[in-house]
């Protein structure tokens, strides 16, 4: 039988999703004076925030730019993150007595823990009057002509084992009674539900059945900064656990980065990194010796008595060396490698082809690339043009960043660009 909800609560601005980019939103939304909503199915907020970047918090990148964010349009991240710097989010965690450290590649983690920059924008959430109904799935979502009206019933059966922090959902307090759903009424619409990766924590496809409800297209998602996994022929399998530096590159771009063998075929940021841009039944080619010219090292006088697979190993992990070298010059001196054979072991280390099986699929994935497709979206306020008072932010569009706080800087970006205006 269905449910009918017997309450309806009115506010100026419901956001779904009580994530990185929704919580920004409504932080920003709630200190124009706007009464704002958040729902999420979750029992606590910002749970991708506080287990990311190893529990750390990559928060953002100070070399931020359009150019580390795939998606359909790659102009469209411009207006956004110009408004909203890495230096903004640092001044933020910096006023409210976070401590940050920067590592390599410009990124930014919380010195102590990722909780650090949840509870923080939780705090402000709540101090700015921001309501949030926590373990509570959306059952419905549809504008009567004049406002959005979200239909929610609580996510688990009362009485099932949830959080014991979490507030009530407003049926507690409704006629109906427990598990009665309620509606919500609002001018605004914000929908922050980020994408289908890590469905281990919740994440779900909602973002995009709302938007196509609502006349938007949505480019098919699939797991990006994931791990590459290798069809069976490959000749590398077996060399789990060997790490090395080295460059990977797929769709004309490249990664110079640690890589890591795993049981099924390729992790570590270069791997992460170039599942971004493949595409499946696409090669990846890797160059074992990034920056070195093996060629030049084969021509070296004193290297001639050196048998090949020796000089490889003085290069490389013995295991993979051993892997690389073509058998039939394995043995053979580098003095009497003809210019074929040399050419043949310059490939092996400097141009290592496969086409991958495919990534480890969602469950791995940090992100999800694809989403609700830009092309009626505002730049810069993330509204619909199909339906004003419609927002969508953060990893529900069609922009996904690369590794190293894009993704979080996107979040924060894109929801405080939303809460400027809903």
């Amino acid at each position: 039988m269905t449910r009918t909800a017997t309450d309806v609560i009115a506010t100026d601005v419901i956001i779904l999703g009580a994530g990185a980019s929704g919580l920004f939103c409504a932080m920003t939304a709630a200190a124009r004076g706007r009464r704002v909503t958040l729902v999420d199915h979750a029992r606590a907020t910002g749970r991708k925030v506080r287990i990311a970047g190893g529990g750390k918090c990559n928060f953002t990148n100070l070399e931020m730019h359009a150019k580390h964010y795939v998606g359909g349009n790659p102009h469209f991240p411009k207006s956004a993150l110009a408004r909203f710097t890495p230096w903004d989010m640092v001044s933020l965690v910096s006023e409210n007595a976070i401590a940050w450290e920067e590592r390599e590649h410009g990124q930014l983690f919380c010195l102590h823990a990722a909780d650090d920059v949840a509870d923080l924008l939780e705090r402000r959430c709540r101090a700015a009057g921001c309501r949030f109904l926590l373990g509570q799935r959306v059952e419905g979502v549809e504008h009567d002509g004049t406002a959005f009206v979200v239909t929610i019933a609580p996510a688990q059966a009362p009485g099932s084992d949830t959080d014991s922090d979490a507030e009530p959902g407003p049926q507690a307090a409704g006629r109906g009674g427990p598990g009665t759903p309620v509606r919500l009424r609002a001018a605004s619409l914000v929908v922050a539900t980020g994408s289908p990766a890590w469905p281990q924590v919740g994440a779900t496809d909602i973002g995009h059945r709302i938007a196509r409800r609502f006349g938007h297209a949505v480019a098919p998602p699939r797991p990006v900064l994931a791990p590459l996994a290798m069809p069976p022929q490959w000749p590398l399998h077996g060399l789990a656990g060997i790490a090395l530096p080295a460059r990977v590159t797929t769709a004309g771009v490249s990664f110079t980065l640690p890589l890591l063998f795993t049981h099924r075929g390729i992790s570590g940021p270069a791997a992460l990194q170039a599942s971004c841009h493949w595409q499946p039944g696409a090669p990846v080619e890797i160059d074992f010796l990034p920056g070195e010219n093996l060629d030049e090292m084969l021509r070296v006088p004193e290297h001639g008595k050196l048998l090949a697979r020796t000089l490889l190993g003085r290069l490389l992990p013995t295991r993979l060396a051993d892997r690389l070298v073509p058998p039939d010059i394995s043995d053979r001196r580098i003095a009497e490698l003809s210019r074929t054979a040399r050419a043949a072991l310059h490939a092996a280390v400097h141009a290592h082809a496969a086409v991958p099986a495919g990534t480890e699929g969602m469950r791995k994935a940090e992100a999800a690339a694809g989403g609700v497709r830009v092309d009626r979206i505002s730049s810069r306020s993330m509204e619909s043009a199909l339906r004003p008072g419609l927002f969508f932010t953060g990893e529900v569009l069609d922009v996904t960043g690369q590794l190293g706080g894009y993704n979080l800087h996107w979040a924060w970006a894109s929801g405080k660009a939303a809460g400027e205006v809903a």
